[in-house]
């Protein structure tokens, strides 16, 4: 199945997120901060060997490094330019505050329905 890169400082979302995802087939990578997303993906520190996840799910609101400055550096690469991008957030209706390049293809608010994301998740991977 896919290998998915979930951003979210909240252990909670992470924990419940992964589990769901898993039981589906996926690989799910957690990072609880934008740094550590970034460090992940393999593009910082620059690792060439990083496998490329399909599928990021991210929160925006979070320490170090937030969803906006993960987005923009994600747009900035060429190796995770076309990955597409979840943003599930507590912070209501910021789709639009994203840069238009950056790759946010759904908006989901917390709390949210598992089965939605689920669903969201599937047809997503299902256009790769």
């Amino acid at each position: 199945m896919a290998r998915i890169l979930l951003v979210d400082d909240e252990r909670d979302v992470v924990t419940l997120v992964k589990f769901m995802l898993e039981k589906d087939g996926h690989t799910v990578i957690p990072a609880y901060d934008g740094a550590e997303a970034l460090a992940k993906a393999g593009l910082e520190p620059r690792d060439e060997t990083a496998v490329i996840p399909d599928l990021v799910i991210l929160d925006v609101m979070m320490p170090v490094m937030d969803g906006y400055a993960v987005c923009a550096r994600l747009q900035e690469d060429a190796r995770t330019k076309a990955v597409p991008v979840i943003v599930l957030t507590a912070k209501g209706a910021v789709k639009d505050q994203f840069n238009p390049d950056c790759r946010v293809t759904e908006h989901l608010e917390k709390p949210f329905d598992p089965k939605m994301l689920r669903e969201i998740v599937a047809k997503l991977l299902e256009k790769r």
